[in-house]
């Protein structure tokens, strides 16, 4: 990336080729045959739009998840029945073999009849045989009403009722109750249905993945298919590559996330093959990975598909079936396709900047605090701790560029300066899980925010504005060469685009700007009180400047107009902490 380089990927890009640890796996499995989309919303409008647009991208896998099925006892109800049963047999009649629907098992544990209770505190008791008679009954009638689906994507662990956490003395570890769970479900789907089980694995810790290796080796069919994220907790941009993907002695689809959850959820410009094409080059060689599926979508009317965002779904595409492709040609043949060649250039020019945008404005020095791509710098205790990249980087170092070029430590240096006070004590639930910041003496109590780190990160800011404001103007050049329509919804995209990396700047410059100055009075940096004003002053244009764009964005998980509620809030509350 031209102005963000992470130290990211050590283990992979020491090494070509992927080495799968254990045994040797099949021939059968050395071919990418898995091509994917998932699709989230319950749009209907939106579901069959995506998989009609499945064939152009050679797409032959389906996965159907959140808010259309997250768990398979949904199936009993009507609406959501009949909304599966049209899109597995829409996706069918185009061409797409595999359809399938996703799950989390076990339920909540209310959802057990209270006779396998029986367990201490009300836990489910796991040698009693007739639950699991029970289980896989309930499995029957809930596929009968979906005969037409081709199997499951299994999530397994961080479910309602924690299979590991249940009663049994003949089961000694986490991992054979976890395995007792998916070899019940294989039993039926497998075993009775010859239909396909996925098993998505998910993990918070290197303990937790331990343990869902240690799992897979109780398994009992060999049919059972693996599905791992592109990094190793959750999708974000600045996480290394998934280590464990090497490690299983099973084939693996790999899950990208195109719908981009934290990273502006296709509200803003998310044109970024190179990241995408970096991603899979660290997969696409290893012999157990037999393919791809991608989020294409992050609730409402958010889908990627048919929209300029598509890039990254058309990088996969061309990567997969040609795995030296380039980026510049990945870049060329997508825009000539959509919008002629006499835009080329200055569409291209624009594509090119979002990555960099987007990793200084949802993203602070190297890490994201949004919340699902909100603005929240105050209160999401997770961006300090669970999201934090340098959990899975050794050692936890990263570079920023964005004209900061700096490297940092991730904790010492960035969440130490940056995270708030509350958020900061080794009594913060958050913390609990990085406990290894506390006993390292990384972290300390008290607030650090200094004059140092707020010019970085007032300068990050600020090089995201002026970036975004550059690929607007480039956007801008098209008007007399595209058609109305094409036009408007780049040049509104890349709007938006602009219009959040100003708001997370005078956001940013007053919030961690107060933080210095409600601190000590002797130390902070002249003109600041005026810094803080003058930014309150951009919140207030930014946010008038965005609710003229009411009704004509996408909205999903993220709605992006809240931000600019949020945004006020700020204003208003610094406001009173500048004159108490």
């Amino acid at each position: 990336m031209k102005n963000f380089s992470f130290v990211l990927f050590v283990l992979f890009l020491l090494c070509p080729v992927c080495v799968t640890l254990g045994k040797t796996l099949p021939d059968q499995f050395n071919n990418k045959d898995v091509r994917g989309w998932i699709i989230l919303s319950d749009d209907m409008n939106a579901a069959v739009r995506t998989i009609k647009a499945a064939k152009e991208y050679d797409i032959n896998q389906l996965q159907l998840s959140h808010e259309i099925i997250h768990d398979l006892r949904e199936i009993k109800k009507e609406k959501v029945c009949a909304q599966v049963n049209e899109l597995v047999n829409l996706a069918h009649s185009e061409g797409i073999n595999e359809v399938l629907l996703w799950d989390h098992s076990l339920y909540d544990i209310d959802y057990y009849p209270e006779r396998f209770r029986t367990g201490p505190g009300g836990t489910i008791d796991l040698d009693n045989l007739e639950f699991w008679e029970w289980l896989k009954d309930d499995y029957r009638q809930m596929l009968d009403r979906v005969s037409e689906a081709d199997g499951l994507v299994l999530t397994f662990i961080e479910t309602g009722a924690y299979a590991e956490r249940q009663f049994s003395k003949k089961m000694k570890s986490s991992e054979e109750k976890l395995a007792a769970v998916v070899n019940a479900i294989s039993d039926v789907l497998i075993g009775e249905r010859k239909k396909k089980l996925y098993i998505r694995t998910f993990a918070y810790s290197e303990e937790e993945y331990k343990g869902t290796t240690g799992c897979i080796e109780y398994l009992k069919y060999d049919e059972v298919i693996l599905m791992m994220k592109e990094t190793p907790h959750d999708f974000f941009l600045t996480h290394p590559d998934n280590y464990y993907i090497q490690k299983m002695d099973r084939p693996v689809i790999v899950e990208f996330d195109l719908g981009n959850e934290y990273s502006g959820q296709g509200v803003v410009a998310n044109t970024w093959p190179e990241h995408v094409m970096k991603r899979w080059n660290s997969y696409i060689h290893c012999p157990n990975v037999t393919g791809y599926v991608a989020r294409t979508d992050r609730y409402g009317n958010t889908s990627i598909v048919n929209t300029a965002n598509a890039i990254q779904l058309y990088a996969l595409k061309r990567m997969t079936e040609d795995p030296k492709i380039s980026v510049d040609r990945v870049y060329n043949e997508f825009i000539e396709s959509e919008y002629g060649n006499t835009a080329l250039l200055p569409i291209k020019k624009a594509f090119q900047e979002a990555f960099d945008i987007v990793t200084s404005v949802f993203y602070t020095l190297g890490t994201n605090l949004t919340d699902h791509s909100s603005l929240n710098y105050e209160n999401n205790k997770w961006g300090y701790s669970r999201h934090v990249s340098g959990r899975w980087i050794d050692p936890p170092v990263v570079r920023v560029e964005h004209d900061v070029n700096r490297t940092f430590h991730y904790w010492k240096d960035i969440v130490n300066h940056i995270a708030p006070v509350q958020f900061k004590s080794w009594f913060s639930p958050s913390f609990v899980e990085v406990k290894e910041v506390f006993d390292r003496r990384w972290m300390d109590v008290g607030e650090k925010m200094d004059s140092l780190y707020y010019r970085y990160i007032v300068t990050e800011k600020r090089y995201g504005v002026r970036l975004a404001a550059e690929a607007l103007s480039e956007i801008e050049k098209t008007k007399p060469v595209l058609d109305s329509v094409a036009y408007n919804e780049l040049q509104q995209l890349f709007y938006r685009t602009y219009l959040t990396a100003s708001l997370h700047e005078a956001v940013c410059t007053a919030y961690y700007g107060i933080r210095i100055y409600t601190g000590d009075k002797k130390s902070y940096p002249k003109m600041l009180k005026e810094d803080i004003l003058s930014a309150l002053e951009r919140i207030t244009l930014t946010v008038n400047e965005m609710e003229q764009m009411r009704g004509s964005y996408p909205i999903g998980q993220y709605n992006w107009l809240n931000d600019a509620r949020t945004a006020l809030w700020y204003r208003d509350k610094i406001k009173r902490m500048l004159y108490e």
